[in-house]
């Protein structure tokens, strides 16, 4: 187990939790609560809300009438999802800052866990730990937990400080959320609309480049709740998925050499995803200008997934003079 220092003193840093939702009231009070129990007492709530109705508005106001910690603002017009976060980090008095998305929650410590890492490593700027995986009721499923921290490289044996910090954003380590950072290096990296649906990964990898100190915990601090109603779903299988937009903005990252290996690893799980993305959408010839460039990612030419992909761009290209004279 990891000791943990006492972080209940009068200097203790404020944490605001930034909170970012749109249309799912039923899911958000959830959150909040779990963000008002938390063991660690500095902390404010921050949320903006991006709903195309009323219903949150009037169940935080209901519900929560007389806490002083809930900052809650309703965007009109509703920013999206990359504004609507970047506005919270701007909108964050603390000194660190935590982000959590509507329909996840926070271990009742995890605060305390991840604030008293700088106790330890006053150069810290950056702390990520465990998620555990929760179905919509919120039960968490503990054997789904543990393989997701794994596909993660969040292991116990990586646990510390991270020997380059800017790997852990290009691998995929760092979670989209439950993390906690300085809030003056958040809010300089800030989230990038441009991004679409990636926003939170290119965040997480330029954050952790941007970081002198990146610290992983090998402990659960926040709950991951699988919903139907997940924000990428709108996006999935097309061109303008967020697979699509982190493959290009990997590919076109000026990295030290010493990262070279690490964008190799981030190449290898994206780019066979967007060879199928592009060959579901009927762009045989990127698929396949990609999956040449990129053979290292099925193991240069022994992986079954190689000639899956290379069927699938050819029934693509079969399919192209079909479309033509569907559309003329």
């Amino acid at each position: 187990m990891f000791t943990f220092p006492s972080s209940q003193s009068h200097s203790s840093p404020q944490v605001s939790i930034c909170l970012p939702t749109c249309n799912r009231p039923e899911l958000i009070a959830e959150c909040i609560d779990s963000c008002l129990a938390q063991t660690y007492g500095n902390l404010e709530i921050v949320i903006g809300d991006d709903s195309k109705d009323e219903r949150t508005q009037q169940l935080i106001a209901q519900r929560y009438p007389n806490e002083p910690r809930i900052r809650y603002a309703m965007n009109q017009p509703p920013l999206g999802q990359a504004r609507n976060v970047a506005s919270l980090f701007e909108r964050a008095h603390g000194d660190k800052i935590l982000l959590i998305h509507d329909d996840d929650l926070l271990t009742t410590d995890g605060i305390e866990k991840l604030v008293s890492l700088w106790k330890l490593h006053p150069q810290l700027e950056v702390a990520f730990a465990d998620q555990y995986e929760a179905d919509h009721t919120g039960a968490v499923d503990f054997e789904a937990s543990t393989r997701l921290n794994t596909a993660f490289r969040r292991t116990r044996d990586a646990q510390g400080l991270q020997p380059l910090p800017g790997r852990t954003g290009l691998i995929q380590m760092f979670p989209n959320n439950g993390w906690m950072a300085n809030a003056e290096l958040v809010k300089r990296i800030g989230y990038k609309e441009q991004y679409g649906m990636c926003c939170d990964f290119v965040f997480g990898t330029e954050l952790c480049l941007a970081a002198r100190e990146v610290f992983y915990l090998h402990e659960y601090v926040s709950v991951y709740r699988k919903t139907a109603a997940s924000i990428s779903q709108s996006t999935r299988g097309t061109t303008v998925a967020a697979t699509v937009n982190a493959y290009a903005f990997v590919k076109a990252l000026k990295l030290p050499s010493q990262l070279e290996p690490s964008r190799k690893l981030a190449l290898r799980r994206l780019a066979p995803i967007v060879v199928s993305v592009y060959a579901k959408n009927r762009e045989p010839l990127l698929g396949l200008k990609i999956a040449l460039t990129h053979l290292f990612a099925y193991d240069y030419g022994f992986s079954m997934r190689l000639y899956y992909h290379l069927l699938m761009l050819s029934r693509a290209v079969v399919s192209m003079p079909q479309r033509f004279r569907q559309v003329g």
